[in-house]
């Protein structure tokens, strides 16, 4: 002994366990170093400081691994075991405080001061907190299933509260940092009311483990319940032969389910889906939902999917067949079958094809269906405008269904359709969505394989399938969408092409559905050309066939009325069947004038001419521009103001023109808009013509568009703006330098007919547009 109340004594380091003074237990001591601590304190006076471990899982603790604060203990028994562990019997004695650390190896030794207990002077507060100790420990024992009835009747004995504070301590299962604090606390009082505090909040916990578990029996003695009623009721079904009930619809399901070709991860959740649907009553509102569901993950192709017809000369026979012409798109799918033949696994092609109405966009997908043996699902998204459209509904909502992708795979019944998307264009948004964005997913190659419908939750491939679009119109798809498809542009069709089509396909069909045989309505070439070129002023055939069917409705009359054999149709009776003709062949103006030239224009028909009329007339400077024009027009007709005015001089017009005239620009068919980056040289021309008095050449066309400098631009479209003016008898074509490399593009049959003049400036156009005067 050093002092009044210090000490030297051996340490032996305690795991997950707080040891009280006044509280007797056994031990099991293991560790090498605090078997030796132990042995010196045999050798001493019995006595040893136990201190807890921060961390139970340190094996050989340090001075920073344990708390400051233990217990004095007194080793009453020890006893070596079998096992080489041993048990002693030890009884705490008091707190003590480590003051140094006199050695740490072998075992610890250290230097420690007993605490002072801080003991309470006032009576009747010891007595109540006695009492009100003694009697929150017995409200908990009442309630935890671990502490017995004897526990409590051993503690009530005890008549030192400090004591009482440290064997309640022992009994209660706290945390270590909490039953640590209460060793730490001197102060009897506050140590007292600390664990009153702590042993209230542990009869609240008691309370909620009580209430939970009750619950939980509650609900397991239910389940068993339900489940002893189910199997009765399926017992009774049985007898009676299941008139009412669904276990042979659940066995039918399951059946289905066995025999379809859905992956394991489908199979899984199928099965789930079938296990709710025979818990759920059927008069639920669920089961209605479940039984669709069901219905959808069988019917729905997984698997299954046709052979190819990979031989590329039998495709190229059946395209050729059904179409003539349109050399590109039958290119691009024998390219496409070729590569397939190699590879055996490419991915199915998304192409867009392009064109004015009536062109046969959607009889084409039609036929290359047909040409590799595929099934051909038709998708019109004209005027689609919610996205669920698309992507199908939440199962959540009333009558959900999925979308018109998964829709169109169940109509195919393979997971290698050819699928239509018609009338791309077409599609519109509003507050429900945009469809133009769901359907990204859909046709982009490194997404769709792993597409996610709303109704059906799980993952769809559509790699295998081979989606073709249409479109009138490439300015109304959104840029994002456009990107992830290849683009095939399909123009009109000459005359001579459509001279063709009609007598291999149009008459045919219509003669075969009016009742007609090929001898008894024979339609002679120059009726068909006089048909074609004053009945029908299109890109397509369709205005056409229609021509074709009224000719064959009359044909019909006329057979069955007046008895005749065989109904010839010539040229001059072309007109007392389908009235006066309809348009003007050769659209040219008939004169050459001042002020009026012919330009080109792309539309959704096709190609078209348009003449740009100017008026000169005295005023003060004014602009007028009239025919309904867009914004891109009217920057042109202003650029080409701009250009002649700043070329007046060599151009031989008066300088202060501007200040002296009005100008009015006018486009004829005033009802119809017009807009596009190609009138530029055309204004041009027709407002240097007026200024200078020099008539346009009347069989000229030009297309082009100018910049203030002079410079004439590349446009689009050259081919359908070649074919409008070779129909209405244009000769000559003035077009971009640029736009030389298209030329290839436009039939030889109309390059023969027609003189193209490639020019970078205006004053080329002036030079080859206008009369020398």
């Amino acid at each position: 002994m050093n002092e009044d109340n210090q000490i030297s004594l051996p340490l032996l380091p305690l795991r997950g366990l707080v040891v009280y003074p006044a509280v007797v237990m056994h031990l099991d001591i293991g560790r090498k170093a605090s078997v030796e601590a132990l042995d010196m304190a045999m050798m001493q006076d019995r006595k040893i400081l136990l201190v807890s471990q921060k961390e139970s899982a340190v094996k050989e603790p340090k001075q920073d691994d344990l708390y400051e604060i233990g217990t004095m203990a007194y080793v009453k028994q020890m006893l070596k075991l079998p096992n080489g562990t041993i048990r002693v019997l030890i009884e705490g004695i008091n707190r003590a405080e480590v003051i140094r650390y006199a050695q740490q190896t072998p075992y610890m030794f250290v230097e420690v001061e007993v605490l002072t207990e801080q003991l309470i002077s006032d009576e009747t507060k010891y007595a109540a907190l006695m009492r009100m100790l003694l009697e929150q420990f017995k409200k908990y024992v009442g309630l935890s299933a671990k502490l017995s009835k004897e526990t409590y009747e051993s503690v009530m004995d005890i008549d030192d509260l400090s004591r009482l504070t440290d064997v309640i301590s022992s009994h209660l299962p706290l945390k270590l940092s909490i039953k640590q604090l209460l060793l730490e606390t001197a102060n009897l009082e506050e140590r007292a009311q600390q664990l009153i505090e702590l042993i209230s909040n542990e009869q609240e916990v008691l309370k909620l483990e009580q209430k939970i578990g009750r619950r939980v029996k509650k609900s397991i003695e239910q389940t068993q319940k339900e489940y002893y009623l189910r199997e009765q009721m399926k017992a009774i079904q049985k007898e009676l032969g299941d008139k009412d009930g669904k276990t042979g619809e659940i066995a039918d399901l399951q059946e289905k389910i066995e025999q379809s070709d859905m992956p394991e991860r489908i199979l899984h959740v199928a099965y789930k889906e079938l296990n709710r649907y025979e818990r759920i009553p059927q008069t639920s509102a669920e089961s209605s939902v479940i039984r669709n569901y069901l219905d959808w993950l069988i019917s729905l192709p997984w698997t299954k999917e046709t052979e190819d017809h990979l031989d590329v000369n039998q495709a190229e026979f059946i395209l050729d067949e059904d179409h003539y012409g349109l050399e590109k798109v039958k290119e691009r799918v024998l390219e496409h079958l070729a590569v397939q033949q190699l590879t055996k696994s490419l991915r199915g092609p998304i192409l867009c094809l392009v064109g004015p109405p009536g062109v046969g966009k959607t009889s084409l997908a039609k036929s290359i269906a047909r040409a590799i043996n595929r099934r051909f699902v038709r998708m019109s998204l004209g005027g689609v405008r919610d996205e669920a459209e698309i992507r199908g509904h939440r199962r959540t909502y009333v009558g959900a269904m999925p979308g018109r992708i998964i829709q169109g795979m169940k109509k195919a019944g393979t997971i290698n359709p050819v699928i239509l998307l018609d009338e791309m264009d077409k599609m519109a948004n509003d507050f429900r969505g945009d469809p133009a964005s769901a359907m990204l997913e859909v046709l982009d190659p490194e997404q769709n394989n792993q597409f996610s419908d709303h109704f059906i939750e799980e993952t769809y491939d559509l790699s295998h399938v081979m989606f073709i679009g249409t479109a009138n119109n490439l300015q109304s798809i959104p840029r994002p969408l456009l990107d992830r498809m290849e683009i095939i542009s399909i123009p009109g069709y000459t005359e001579l092409e459509k001279q063709h089509i009609a007598k291999e396909h149009l008459i045919p069909k219509q003669l075969k559905a009016h009742g007609l045989g090929k001898s008894q309505l024979q339609i002679r070439d120059e009726a068909l050309t006089h048909l074609i070129r004053r009945y029908s002023r299109e890109a397509g055939v369709r205005q056409l066939e229609r021509q074709i069917a009224a000719i064959c409705r009359k044909a019909t009359k006329i057979y069955v009325s007046e008895q005749k054999k065989r109904v010839v149709v010539t040229k001059k009776q072309l007109e007392k069947i389908l009235g006066k003709p309809i348009y003007r062949y050769g659209m040219m103006e008939t004169e050459d004038q001042i002020g009026t030239a012919t330009g080109l224009a792309y539309t959704a028909a096709g190609g078209d001419t348009l003449s740009i009329e100017v008026s000169i007339v005295p005023g003060k400077g004014k602009l007028s521009l009239t025919g309904k024009l867009g914004d891109v027009m009217k920057e042109s007709a202003y650029a080409a103001l701009s250009y002649i005015r700043s070329r007046a001089e060599e151009l031989s017009i008066d300088p202060t023109f501007h200040q002296k005239h009005d100008i009015h620009i006018h486009v004829p068919e005033g009802a119809t808009p017009k807009d596009g980056p190609s009138a530029g040289i055309t204004i041009a021309t027709a407002l240097v013509s007026s200024l200078t008095n020099r008539p346009v050449k009347k069989e000229v066309g030009m297309t082009g568009e100018i910049t203030l400098r002079g410079r004439v631009l590349p446009i689009g479209g050259l081919k359908e703006k070649t074919l409008s003016a070779h129909r209405a008898g244009l000769t000559t074509i003035i077009l971009p330098k640029d736009n030389e490399k298209d030329l290839v593009d436009i039939p030889k049959s109309v390059q023969e007919s027609l003189t193209f003049i490639a020019v970078s400036h205006l004053d080329q156009v002036l030079e080859y547009a206008l009369v020398e005067v």
